[in-house]
């Protein structure tokens, strides 16, 4: 058993933060321990990605933050949902990924199985370890779920995009809310797959959810301190962050994600179900361009699809996911202390 006596793990509440930055989960290789440590250390709150770790990776990150530093952090996870699985409109699109596939040596798979992440193996290891705070992405999870972290003196934090995912949030027993607007990088938390997105701004969104009860913490667009003052204004305690963090030198982002940031050729960004099945705003490659109006709603089964293609094409920016929020343009090299200390509305 790890020792924690040296770790403050009182529940985390984003309104008391030094810096109020919180640091967004970034899965699939951006998040890191480092850079979770180093936003924490900076006085701002970060949360490491638990997704497509298994259970065995994820005790072992949160080993390697603690070793980092004493500041308190989070770690996110995706809660699962199981579609009835639509085999005819899965293959279709692996017929039309299958030529970009052969051009790159990339083996597609032909049927997936779904994969809930592990998420109750994880929960079992976040209750274990007592984190400051859990934060859910894709829904809710139950209420014993909520109750049992609250039992741990365990914050929680649910991503929500609209006023009833939040009120949902709110009776499951989440004790903060972070309101992800339509202008945020990587993955949409719709509660549903096949939900429409909403499309309501970071601004709007936290006015909407702000009368609950709880902490909020506002999400999407963030390109300056002018950004994190407007998400203050707007109700919110504190504002969370992805895409500035993605150039810094603790992120594991890929050196393609990172110059694709800074390159003139890109000029906008845009939701696509391309990669992953579930909705999610990247920089607009031809990727995007060439495969988002085909792609199904398959989650998580069409993010295994796209993997080994992703994979294969990791130095080609017109291939690879890029993800990143509408204030992108904001992003440069720099240490993540210093972002953090750039977006400081105190300063």
């Amino acid at each position: 058993m790890f020792d924690l006596s040296a770790f403050d793990l009182s529940a985390f509440d984003p309104s008391t933060l030094a810096v109020p930055i919180v640091g967004a989960p970034m899965a699939g290789g951006p998040s890191t321990p480092a850079l979770t440590a180093a936003i924490s250390a900076a006085g701002g709150f970060g949360i490491l990605a638990g997704a497509y770790l298994s259970p065995d990776a994820l005790r072992a990150e949160i080993a390697a933050v603690r070793a980092a530093t004493d500041a308190p952090f989070g770690v996110n996870l995706f809660v699962p949902e199981e579609l009835v699985f639509d085999a005819a409109a899965f293959d279709e699109y692996r017929a039309r990924l299958l030529p970009l596939a052969g051009m790159f040596g990339a083996e597609l798979p032909t049927a997936p199985a779904y994969t809930d992440d592990a998420f109750a193996a994880k929960v079992d290891v976040l209750l274990d370890e007592r984190v400051a705070a859990v934060s859910f992405t894709f829904g809710a999870p139950a209420p014993k779920v909520y109750a049992a972290f609250a039992d741990r003196d365990i914050a929680t934090v649910t991503t929500v995009t609209t006023l009833d995912e939040a009120r949902i949030a709110v009776a499951s027993g989440s004790t903060a809310l972070c309101a992800q607007g339509i202008e945020a990088g990587g993955h949409r938390s719709t509660f549903e797959i096949l939900a429409d997105d909403s499309e309501i701004g970071v601004g709007d969104l936290i006015v909407a959810v702000a009368g609950l009860g709880v902490p909020v913490i506002g999400a999407g667009g963030v390109g300056g301190v002018d950004d994190v003052r407007a998400i203050l204004a707007a109700g919110a305690v504190a504002a969370q962050v992805g895409t500035l963090f993605l150039p810094t030198p603790e992120a594991g982002t890929r050196a393609a994600h990172r110059a694709a940031l800074a390159d003139p050729r890109f000029t906008a960004t845009a939701t696509t179900r391309a990669y992953s099945g579930r909705l999610a705003r990247a920089l607009v490659n031809d990727f995007v361009r060439d495969f988002t109006d085909v792609a199904p709603p398959v989650y998580p089964q069409v993010n295994t699809l796209t993997g080994p293609l992703r994979r294969a094409a990791a130095d080609d920016p017109q291939v690879i996911n890029l993800w990143a929020g509408t204030g992108w343009r904001g992003a440069r090299p720099a240490s993540a202390a210093e972002v953090v200390a750039h977006l400081n509305p105190n300063n």
